[in-house]
């Protein structure tokens, strides 16, 4: 197995096969917590379309879980204030970037083919990870439980991820904090009409998911990561949601050699930020990158080990640590996959 410590070394091995047998077959529904005080919730099952919930109350604390347009609303109320400045720069900033679009097909498409074309470069970095992700890691996962796996999409977006999983016959549940109909979850009811069984939304933070205990086989950072304010508590949330032998999936953040490399990326875009939008996009404390020293300090904390997975991006995207060496340039990022699994209780 390739450890995150000799993380430059070419290869890596797919994740470990579990020993223990494949459970038996469960219903599709979801084991609800509160997100103010952890208290257990009435469970929510898959529904056909059109079906909904009725709002769900917390014996426990009074607060209520309640859907807006089909996606549950599971921020906890003095949390709701600490994002709202991010949610608003953030939708700020994907709408000036010319995200979404009008066309159902665009988002049907994605993440092989942008039809708006503005951000092609980007969709085919997420299409290579995808097919990665498809053929070499889910599989391997599938194999030891025999079933439909049960994923959580966290940073899901316009939910493309999930979208793509529930094709294949799996059951993702999307968990974004952004909610607009196009860029955020909202943007997932281009889907409904392609699925034989729509998959569950979920406005939370990552650090508090609403989710009960020890139930999924999978949750895959979506390009999300590195937005965490607290990548400790974050990792342990995520853990406290994998059944034991489950596997984290940290997928398209960006990495660095050194911190330096980092900071110095950090300033670049705050100070491009400033220049386009007319503020530095500092509403979070997010963590902004990877590096190999973070990577171990979790591996550490909670009692993990990282699997490597190199993704060829194509010649240009190999070929950037070189050019800006030779122009001399800050390091540029590198996009890998970082996988690990619970272990076995």
């Amino acid at each position: 197995m390739q450890s995150v410590s000799a993380i430059l070394a070419a290869g890596t091995l797919p994740p470990r096969a579990m020993t223990s047998s494949p459970r038996p077959l469960l219903p599709p529904y979801v084991r609800l917590r509160c997100p103010t005080c952890t208290a257990a919730l009435t469970p929510i099952t898959y529904h056909a379309l059109g079906k909904t919930h009725e709002e769900i109350a917390c014996a426990g604390c009074s607060a209520v879980m309640s859907q807006k347009q089909g996606i549950w609303l599971a921020l906890a109320a003095n949390r709701e204030s600490h994002f709202r400045h991010f949610i608003q720069d953030y939708e700020t900033v994907r709408k000036a970037e010319g995200r979404g679009s009008d066309d159902p097909q665009f988002y049907l498409s994605l993440p092989y083919c942008d039809q708006t074309e503005l951000h092609s470069w980007q969709w085919e970095i997420r299409s290579r990870t995808y097919k990665y992700i498809e053929s070499a890691i889910l599989p391997a996962i599938a194999e030891k439980v025999a079933q439909p796996l049960a994923v959580l999409d966290l940073g899901a977006g316009n939910s493309w991820l999930s979208y793509r999983l529930a094709l294949l016959g799996h059951r993702p549940v999307a968990v974004d904090l952004q909610t607009n109909a196009f860029d955020g979850l909202g943007a997932a009811l281009h889907y409904q009409h392609a699925l034989p069984m729509f998959f569950p939304r979920f406005q939370a933070e990552v650090d508090r998911l609403p989710f009960g205990n020890s139930q999924f086989d999978c949750a895959i950072f979506n390009a999300s990561f590195h937005y965490s304010e607290n990548y400790d508590r974050t990792l342990a949330e995520a853990i406290r949601c994998l059944r034991p032998g489950g596997t984290i999936v940290i997928a398209d953040s960006p990495t660095y050699s050194r911190e330096e490399y980092g900071q110095r990326m950090v300033e670049e875009r705050r100070q491009s930020f400033q220049k386009r939008f007319g503020f530095s996009s500092e509403s979070l404390a997010s963590g902004e990158y990877l590096t190999t020293e973070r990577l171990v300090a979790l591996e550490v904390k909670h009692d993990i080990e990282w699997e490597t997975h190199n993704v060829w991006y194509g010649i240009r995207w190999a070929c950037r640590p070189l050019i800006a060496t030779l122009k001399r340039r800050r390091e540029p990022s590198r996009f890998r996959i970082y996988t690990a699994q619970v272990k076995t209780q």
